[in-house]
């Protein structure tokens, strides 16, 4: 949302001092308050950690074999959590995550990518680990890692809620958030990444219906080339916080949903502009740009998930860019399941460690 005027005008300093002493004034517990316990993220050019897109700083990737890569979070260690993956490619490529597990003090997650055909590749990509725990202020925001056959290895919900996995079908599962419910039909942003050591696995958002009492979501799995697969998945939900649940100024975030085409307005978000404020300009087949004014600050990370019942997906053609203050998706490429350019749906995430 935009800072009210009295707000901008104010050294940074004190603006953040102004803003604490608001919050606790309305009973709002401060920032200091917010989730979540462990975080990372990293951006893989494909030979190189590029500082701009990673914390900590000395996050490091190794190759570990055609395709797979583990990373190190230093610092990041605790158990449970999630990992969500975008594949960074001009040609079809997608990337799923294998497994992470603390290891000291450090987090570990193994990534595996792969090319049109279901083939290991290698691939530039941005990944994202975060945990959380305890009930948050701040709003609509959980996620969950879930099960194969239904129910969840862990889970997080800013309301104190249960949140349930209920497998309905191969390759299909019904993921309710209660108690972060929204006026609906359709509020808010997911990303979805598939959990699988074996095969190349890939899962989308089906369908989101928002509701005063809970956000009901169906994710469907596929296999690499496009039947339903029952396989491990993460799907994080967010409304107005940012994807790893930190929320307000002077963080730096959005989302944006593409239908195709503009999703609702509720699943339009910017952090400092309000509702509305990120734009979609389509680039070609397949390939759509999205502006995310007023949230360049570095670093930052920006995750995309397909939307959608076919096993298409999306991902990112080259990493995203920055104009001034603004952040730049550019662009965001989808791909039918023998890797053909197509338009279809998608959600992307872009947020900032401030």
């Amino acid at each position: 949302m935009r800072k009210p005027a009295w707000q901008r005008l104010v050294p940074a300093a004190a603006a953040v001092l102004l803003a604490t002493l608001g919050a606790v004034a309305l009973g709002t517990p401060p920032a200091a308050a917010a989730v979540p316990d462990r975080l990372g993220f990293v951006l893989w050019n494909g030979g190189a950690v590029v500082p701009t897109g990673t914390t900590p700083a000395a996050t490091t990737v190794t190759l570990i074999g055609v395709g797979r890569y583990q990373v190190k979070f230093p610092g990041q260690g605790i158990a449970g959590g999630v990992v969500h993956v975008t594949a960074i490619n001009a040609v079809a490529h997608w990337c799923q995550a294998e497994q992470w597990f603390p290891s000291g003090v450090d987090e570990i997650a193994y990534i595996r990518c792969y090319k049109a055909g279901g083939v290991l590749d290698y691939t530039a990509f941005s990944a994202i680990f975060y945990r959380s725990s305890g009930p948050s202020p701040y709003g609509t925001y959980g996620y969950v890692d879930a099960n194969p056959g239904g129910g969840t290895i862990s889970q997080y919900n800013a309301a104190g809620a249960v949140n349930t996995v209920t497998h309905v079908g191969v390759g299909k599962w019904q993921v309710k958030f209660p108690g972060i419910g929204t006026a609906g039909p359709k509020d808010g942003s997911l990303q979805a990444t598939a959990v699988n050591s074996a095969t190349g696995a890939r899962c989308n958002i089906a369908n989101l219906a928002s509701t005063p009492a809970q956000q009901d979501v169906f994710v469907y799995c596929f296999a690499s080339a496009g039947a339903p697969l029952d396989t491990r998945f993460t799907l994080t939900y967010q409304y107005r916080p940012s994807l790893y649940g930190r929320a307000f100024a002077p963080k730096y975030y959005g989302y944006y949903h593409w239908v195709p085409g503009a999703g609702p307005a509720s699943t339009n978000f910017n952090s400092q502009l309000g509702f509305g404020a990120n734009t979609p300009a389509v680039a070609g087949v397949g390939l759509v740009t999205i502006k995310f004014p007023s949230i360049a600050f570095l670093p930052d990370t920006l995750q995309v998930s397909t939307f959608g019942t076919v096993p298409n997906w999306c991902s990112l053609s080259a990493p995203w860019q920055h104009f001034g203050t603004d952040t730049v998706a550019q662009n965001v490429n989808c791909f039918t399941v023998n890797g053909t350019p197509v338009h279809y749906g998608f959600f992307a995430s872009a947020n900032s460690l401030q």
